[in-house]
C-alpha cells in the first residue's frame, strides 16, 4: 500500500477571513474566538488551519471596524472568554463582501476553464 502525501494546508487570501469570521457568526451566533476558529477549520475539513494571533487580529480588526461587538461570558468549559456577535454593520459588510467574492469566483472559474480559443470548456 503506497504512502499517500496529505495536502498541504491552504494560505488564506487577505481579506476571505474577516468574511469568514463575519459568515460564522452570522450562522451560528455569538461564538468565543476559539469556537470561531474551530468551526472555521471544521467546515474546511482542517484545510485551513488558524492560529490564536490569526484569529484574535481578525477579531480586533472587525470589532474596531464596528462589524462585530463583544462582551464577556464564561464558556462551555466553564472559563470566562469574550463573546463575540454580528453587528447590523457587519451583516450589511457580509452581504457586500459575500456578493464580491462569489462573483469573482465565477469569474476565476471561467479564466481557469479557458481553453486554446480563449472560451471555455
Amino acid at each position: 500500500m503506497g504512502e499517500q502525501k496529505a495536502e498541504p494546508k491552504l494560505d488564506i487570501l487577505q481579506g476571505t477571513l474577516d468574511l469568514m469570521v463575519l459568515q460564522t457568526l452570522s450562522v451560528m451566533g455569538s461564538q468565543h474566538g476559539y469556537g470561531i476558529a474551530r468551526r472555521i477549520e471544521q467546515v474546511s475539513d482542517d484545510t485551513i488551519l488558524l492560529n490564536q494571533g490569526t484569529i484574535y487580529a481578525a477579531l480586533v480588526r472587525l470589532q474596531h471596524r464596528g462589524w462585530i461587538a463583544a462582551e464577556w461570558g464564561i464558556s462551555e468549559n466553564n472559563r470566562k472568554a469574550k463573546f463575540y456577535s454580528i453587528t447590523r454593520a457587519g451583516k450589511k459588510q457580509l452581504l457586500k463582501d459575500a456578493a464580491y467574492w462569489q462573483r469573482l469566483s465565477e469569474v476565476m472559474g471561467r479564466v481557469l476553464t479557458m481553453d486554446e480559443s480563449g472560451g471555455t470548456q
